[in-house]
């Protein structure tokens, strides 16, 4: 018999949704995913190179549970470069992957009760990681106005005397927003009326940004709340090396000492050969994450533009990350093929099941009404995942 926390836990819906495309595929069907947030481009050739020589020279046994220093510099380094702010190697943790380094983030800080504020659309594993603190989400949902994002006089309202922590993740997944300065500045202003309220902020996507270098950041806008802030980040995303399994934290030594305990007792440490390809990743990637964002630019204005042609959608043109939050409002409530078509559930499961395109339902996301698509590859697909979804809806009454 399972455990209850475990049977409240709802699985991945990216996960599930990438897994049925894939059993598709295998059926012969020629399935297109527009469904896992994962680069199409292979991992950069430094960073392989570096995983290749590490194995080869035996760096294959465990490492520290924090991480290997070298690793750890050269985060505290980039940390400073995105944010201002500077931390000693003892602030960082590295570990399995960006998903666990949030995870174990939260379990060294919610209490049972204790409230975390989760700004919606979010991201699918938010809610679920919470609950398996026996924290409570706070959900506050985003309007379409405010380009999905939290506004400072909403979080004012939304904060109690129960409230632990805020998440907050730009660029988005699953929006691709980016909050500005002056919106972080409303937010940051807030924050420092109420230093019980810590904030984690989810960078993951911060180099996959179209307006600059590096996405704006809380602690650039507001450095004074560093001591109850924690960054996580790691090379999934921007490295293209989601299969290696690495991501950090920095913030403040009390909450990284917590997580490195956790660590400790539950992965060990991130894979050796990882950290040494992440190492390299560090020290050679700008220029090839440079290429990697020009790529996805191009994609985003094509996919745009492939868009505007399916009538009654609605949505905006991202500002960072790989992802577009579509609105099919207009098609819910309506029947394909004597089939209703009650919520973006099940707009996705028909595009998937009889179109072979495979998306996202918003209701996972915690917003319903909208879809999120993954524009991380080839044009042609691109093209033909909105031939598939004009065919779609022209048949929706």
């Amino acid at each position: 018999m399972l455990a209850d926390r475990i049977r409240k836990v709802k699985p991945s819906a990216t996960l599930a949704l990438a897994a049925k495309a894939k059993a598709l595929a295998a059926e012969g069907k020629d399935v297109v995913s527009l469904t896992v947030g994962e680069p199409d481009w292979d991992t950069f050739e430094s960073a392989k190179q570096a995983g290749i020589d590490a194995i080869k020279s035996g760096k294959t046994k465990y490492m520290p549970t924090e991480g290997i220093l070298e690793l750890r510099n050269l985060i505290a380094a980039q940390v400073q470069t995105e944010t201002g702010v500077s931390y000693p190697a003892s602030q960082v943790t590295v570990t399995a992957g960006g998903k666990f380094v949030i995870f174990s983030a939260l379990q060294a800080l919610v209490n049972p009760g204790d409230e975390v504020i989760i700004p919606a659309p979010y991201w699918v594993s938010y809610p679920d990681m919470v609950q398996l603190c026996e924290g409570v989400s706070k959900i506050i949902e985003c309007n379409k106005e405010a380009r999905f994002k939290l506004e400072a006089k909403t979080l004012r309202k939304y904060i109690s005397k129960k409230t632990k922590a805020i998440i907050l993740n730009s660029p988005s997944n699953p929006t691709g927003e980016v909050y500005t300065i002056k919106e972080l500045q409303d937010i940051a202003q807030v924050l420092v009326e109420f230093p019980s309220v810590h904030i984690l902020t989810d960078d993951i996507y911060n180099r996959l940004y179209f307006g600059g270098e590096i996405a704006p950041h809380i602690l650039r806008v507001e450095p004074r709340l560093k001591d109850r802030t924690l960054i996580v980040n790691g090379v999934s995303k921007s490295y293209s090396m989601t299969g290696w399994r690495v991501g950090w934290a920095v913030g403040p030594k009390w909450w990284i000492d917590g997580m490195n305990i956790y660590q400790s007792q539950t992965v060990s440490c991130a894979a050796s050969v990882s950290q040494y390809a992440a190492v390299e990743a560090l020290k050679h990637g700008v220029k090839d994450i440079a290429q990697s964002v020009s790529v996805l630019r191009k994609r985003r204005d094509y996919f745009a533009d492939l868009l505007k042609s399916v009538p009654g959608l609605n949505f905006d043109v991202p500002g960072g990350a790989f992802y577009f939050w579509i609105d099919i409002s207009s098609y819910l409530g309506k029947s394909w093929k004597g089939q209703k078509i009650n919520g973006s559930m099940e707009f996705v499961k028909i595009f998937l099941e009889n179109y072979f395109v495979a998306t996202v339902d918003g209701a996972s996301f915690g917003l319903e009404g909208f879809l999120r698509a993954s524009y991380a590859t080839k044009d042609e697909k691109l093209r033909t995942a909105v031939e598939r979804l004009k065919t779609f809806v022209s048949e929706i009454k």
